[in-house]
């Protein structure tokens, strides 16, 4: 964990939000896979992380809004806990390591919370994620599980995304530290993109260089050559020559704050014409992106900026056709980037996402865009120095999709479906780093993963 005054201070920071009442903060706890004793891998929730640091199931934080106390509620072991997991530190133990002074058995968390409804006092909590808390919360509040989150509180919300959206010189540390265990995985992948691997062996692999950096995978991982397949968590192909190889994944460090890259590779290590072709339009909107990024722009204007460059590349090949702007305003460019440009990422992958995705990635002045491919953009709003953010355009081919416009005609003056159903067989182009806004601009966090064409072919090769 960090230093004891990173903690005091994000929930000072927090406490100076000027909210009213007390913020109830659960931790996660053992979710069990087949059995109640063979659990998956613990992974607490990262807001209880950001406050209070502690990584064991079984705690919840209790920041008091009018008085200033914070409080840890939790359980101490026993000697059964002892001969299974050995010797533990005590829970006062562990809340002097991160600041606070007043823990207590979980048992009197209830009589704490029964008490401050008695005086009618505000409790605010953020929307859980995870069954097990949906129904700890239910006894605790007396608020149906399958209501839970229409009470959770958009106070509190707006506070945390305002101060978990902006990171310390401390997370910035760790996240390079995760890019630096991603760094190693795509180049391990790159490396064993051969003609008769299968998928799932090269998924196997990076999963363990992950494992092996300290923390886990950040998501799981997409590795596949029908990368038309946006989030293709299927790793039963043998790898053919010919075919590209899409790989999206990233790392957590020890401390979970996450890495997310994407590389589209050659099979054998030779792109065709085709290939490079459309893979030096997406590194160019790649490239662009990064160029644009800077405090005080919106993330959608690079976005549009990207569809543009995108559209044009695809212009030149014959692709598309018409006005370019005109093609990107009527979103066109959406039927080969049918995603967003990029997500908010800290200490979960799609960072605070949980919170609500309106609240991280929009703001009251950018709102979401309702057109297909725009739609899917997470984060929108104006950009901050200090935020983290990926850059992913792409560029895909996916038959059923050119089935469906060319069937109904949807945009048929900007996009030359005979061209299209040429690449019906093409799969997908996506590459992605991860960008630090600075105050003059962005740079790209860790080592950049290789990304120029010839590099790639000469590590594939």
């Amino acid at each position: 964990m960090f230093e004891i005054d990173i903690y005091r201070n994000r929930r000072k920071a927090l406490k100076n939000k000027k909210l009213k009442g007390i913020a109830l903060l659960p931790g996660n706890v053992e979710s069990p896979m087949n059995c109640l004793d063979n659990t998956y891998h613990f992974r607490q929730d990262s807001t209880f992380l950001y406050f209070f640091g502690l990584d064991f199931p079984g705690l919840t934080g209790i920041i008091d809004f009018d008085n200033g106390k914070e409080y840890l509620f939790g359980n101490d072991v026993e000697i059964e806990d002892i001969i299974w997991m050995g010797p533990q530190v005590s829970l006062n133990e562990n809340g002097q390591k991160v600041g606070i002074e007043n823990t207590a058995p979980l048992s009197k968390l209830y009589d704490f919370i029964n008490q401050a409804i008695k005086q009618g006092r505000k409790i605010h909590y953020t929307p859980p994620y995870r069954g097990e808390n949906k129904l700890f919360l239910e006894k605790l509040l007396g608020i149906s599980a399958i209501r839970i989150d229409e009470y959770a509180s958009v106070e509190l919300i707006k506070a945390i995304v305002d101060l978990r959206s902006i990171k310390e010189q401390v997370e910035i540390d760790e996240i390079e530290k995760a890019c630096l265990t991603g760094y190693e995985m795509h180049v391990t992948a790159m490396k064993m993109a051969q003609p008769g691997i299968w998928e799932q062996k090269i998924t196997g692999i990076i999963e363990g260089i992950a494992n092996s950096g300290g923390g886990m995978v950040s998501f799981p991982v997409i590795l596949t050559q029908n990368g038309e397949t946006l989030h293709n968590h299927s790793h039963n192909n043998y790898l053919e020559e010919g075919k590209l190889m899409l790989t999206d994944a990233g790392a957590e460090s020890s401390l979970h704050y996450a890495s997310d890259f994407t590389r589209t590779v050659p099979v054998g290590g030779k792109f065709t014409q085709k290939q490079r072709e459309i893979y030096e339009i997406v590194l160019a909107a790649n490239n662009k992106a990064r160029e644009l990024t800077k405090p005080g722009v919106t993330y959608l204007s690079v976005h549009l900026a990207v569809a543009e460059v995108i559209a044009s590349g695809l212009k030149e090949l014959g692709l598309m056709k018409g006005d370019i702007k005109e093609a990107v305003k009527n979103g066109a460019h959406a039927i080969f980037f049918p995603h967003g440009l990029g997500h908010m990422m800290g200490l979960d992958v799609h960072d605070m996402e949980d919170l609500g995705q309106i609240y991280v990635g929009y703001d009251d002045e950018t709102r979401p865009v309702d057109q297909f491919g725009t739609g899917y953009l997470r984060l929108g709003r104006k950009l901050q120095s200090g935020f983290v953010i990926t850059n992913e355009p792409g560029i895909y081919f996916i038959p059923a999709l050119i089935d469906k416009w060319q069937k109904e005609k949807i945009n048929a003056d900007f996009i030359n479906f005979e061209k299209a159903n040429e690449y019906r067989d093409f799969g997908g182009i996506r590459l992605e780093d991860d960008l630090l806004v600075t105050k003059e601009g962005s740079r790209i966090l860790g080592k950049r993963v290789p990304i120029e064409p010839d590099e790639i072919e000469s590590i594939v090769s």
